[in-house]
């Protein structure tokens, strides 16, 4: 089994494993040096022996042993006496399904992270880090912010929550609220990465289906809270549209050529539902908003009917009444081009602050099309490689690789 592969089942089991080596030793340091001291030894075991049949119950283990051994050489014990380690499974233990092995405690330790003991501008980053496994460069760039920057609100962070003492627990459902934002950020973030992968190959494949998960346990645990029906309908728009969005070889279709033919009918209705929900509760929030959005298009029953331009820019208009960013403003120069021209969306565009949007790849790709489509090609190619060189995913690369060929095509 390759690198990429072994990192693949890393990926899809720390979120679980992490949380439950929380609630079993109350120690957020602990339980992430465990789990990536057990992925070490994972490395190194299983280039020899092979995966084992259920990869995220050894690596529960293992964590488990290595997290009791530093307790030891901490001399803590004596104050906490863990459970000792399972034994070894059985070959009929290993043919178990592995929840069985491993308790699904995610949703405890989002609202761990999310303690307003915690700063409000590390929850989100922290639960990311620990739930999600996604890297401090990776959330970087989720939130555009420095990689030195975040590292220390990490830091600081799970100081904070040993240092207050904050109850290893699901808290009383009067406290959800305080914690809802900051859980609904990191379920949008982490789903984003998993969206970024249109085809599903990269190592936030998993995202997906569990950040869906996720919301929707939310909603049942908080029927009243507009805002977390709002994302559950965010969510599963987007997911319905996943088998549309690349073509045979893999690249991305842009979504106005998708075929609604091939979107996901059932997970277009839950979102439906969930959107009429978040339209009665929270109907002037931006997520609900943004939830509308994918509605516009998620209306659209094929190909031969019109893009919805119109309605997208309506709500892009609203939404810039209760949040209006940078990001927002560039994905409504998007609309602006089809209904008034790629001269109009180029002016609009060169009227964003770009200091936040240098990193941020959607803004080149966007720049670059008002570029090629108002003569500029030159300056079109440009900003073709700067998208390039931020490392797109797979699918989006492809498409700018093709769109960069035939401005290149244009110019000899």
């Amino acid at each position: 089994m390759n690198g990429s592969a072994i990192e693949r089942v890393f990926r899809a089991a720390s979120g679980r494993i992490t949380a439950a080596l929380v609630a079993r030793f109350r120690d957020l340091s602990l339980a992430e040096d465990a789990f990536s001291e057990s992925c070490v030894r994972a490395l190194s075991a299983w280039q020899e022996t092979g995966v084992p049949d259920d990869p995220a119950a050894w690596l529960y283990r293992v964590a488990s042993r290595v997290a009791v051994d530093m307790l030891r050489r901490q001399r803590t014990r004596r104050q906490f006496v863990p459970d000792p380690p399972p034994p070894d499974p059985t070959a009929e233990e290993v043919m178990i399904d592995d929840r069985h092995v491993i308790p699904d405690e995610r949703l405890r330790l989002i609202f761990i992270c999310c303690h307003p003991a915690v700063a409000p501008d590390a929850r989100a980053a922290l639960t990311l880090r620990l739930i999600c496994g996604l890297t401090v460069s990776e959330i970087s760039r989720a939130f555009l912010i420095d990689e030195a920057t975040l590292a220390q609100r990490l830091v600081r962070a799970k100081r904070k929550i040993a240092d207050a003492a904050v109850p290893f627990e699901l808290p009383a459902p009067e406290y959800w609220s305080e914690r809802l934002e900051a859980m609904l950020s990191t379920l949008e973030v982490a789903y984003s990465k998993a969206h970024e992968d249109a085809a599903g190959l990269t190592r936030h494949a998993g995202f997906a289906a569990e950040m869906l998960h996720l919301s929707t346990m939310l909603v049942d645990l908080m029927p009243d809270e507009g805002e977390a029906h709002a994302l559950a309908a965010l969510l599963h728009y987007a997911e319905a549209r996943r088998p549309a969005r690349t073509d045979a070889r893999g690249m991305m279709v842009p979504l106005s050529l998708q075929d609604p033919a091939l979107w996901r009918r059932e997970l277009i209705a839950a979102a439906d539902a969930f959107l009429v929900q978040a339209a009665r509760l929270a109907p002037e929030s931006a997520r609900t908003l943004q939830a509308k959005l994918q509605a516009c298009w998620c209306t659209r029953a094929n190909l031969s009917e019109p893009a919805p331009w119109g309605c997208v820019r309506d709500v892009y208009d609203q939404l810039l009444r209760v949040r209006d960013d940078a990001i927002v403003r560039l994905n409504r120069v998007v609309a602006v081009a089809e209904l008034d021209g790629a001269d109009v969306a180029l002016a609009e565009l060169d009227t964003l602050d770009d200091k936040g949007l240098a990193q941020f790849g959607p803004y080149h790709a966007v720049r670059a099309d008002l570029l090629a489509r108002t003569g500029r090609a030159d300056e079109a190619r440009a900003e073709y490689q700067v998208v390039l060189a931020l490392d797109p995913p797979p699918a989006e690369r492809q498409w700018l690789i093709q769109r960069l060929g035939e401005l290149s095509a244009k110019l000899q």
